[in-house]
């Protein structure tokens, strides 16, 4: 894995990953894709839609434990903090090589920087909320959440997938 690389690329995907508008009903359809996907593809995943403060959808597919539920917790923080994806933030640390906690203060128990977690974007008004995926390995939770996105927003998924690995 590249790590400028795959940083530059999701550069990219926040820049073009952003709704004109955003309200519960549009978190009901971004959280119930998620689902199709996760559903159509046999994942056991944990899925979490929410403006900051305010939870919009959660479901855990069969196969997830609570664990995932905190997964979900703890990246969606990181984006709240950061304004950043959770997959981003953990690359920069690694990249840097410290920690949320060396470097920021943050505790692991309430912050994890592993893929996942994506900011929810509005024209106009920046960074509102999160979506976020827990189950899979970081990259492929990362990427679920950018294709789910592309789909809701209709941009091209295949120009904003990270590299193959």
């Amino acid at each position: 894995m590249d790590i400028p690389l795959d940083l530059q690329s999701i550069a990219a995907q926040e820049h073009a990953l952003v709704f004109p508008r955003f309200d519960a009903d549009r978190a009901w359809q971004l959280g119930a894709h998620l689902h199709e996907l996760a559903r159509a593809r046999a994942l056991a995943i944990a899925i979490d839609v929410r403006t900051f403060g305010h939870p919009l959808f959660f479901f855990a597919l069969d196969g997830t434990t609570p664990d995932n539920a905190d997964w979900v917790r703890r990246k969606a923080r990181v984006v709240e903090h950061f304004r950043h994806s959770s997959y981003a933030i953990g690359l920069r640390m690694q990249q840097t090589g410290t920690t949320l906690a060396e470097k920021h203060g943050l505790p692991i128990a309430d912050f994890a920087p592993h893929g996942g977690s994506f900011p929810l974007a509005v024209a106009g008004a920046g960074v509102i909320g999160s979506v976020t995926v827990s189950g899979l390995p970081q990259r492929a939770d990362h990427e679920l959440v950018v294709e789910a996105l592309c789909a809701q927003l209709d941009v091209d998924y295949a120009q904003l997938a990270l590299a193959k690995v």
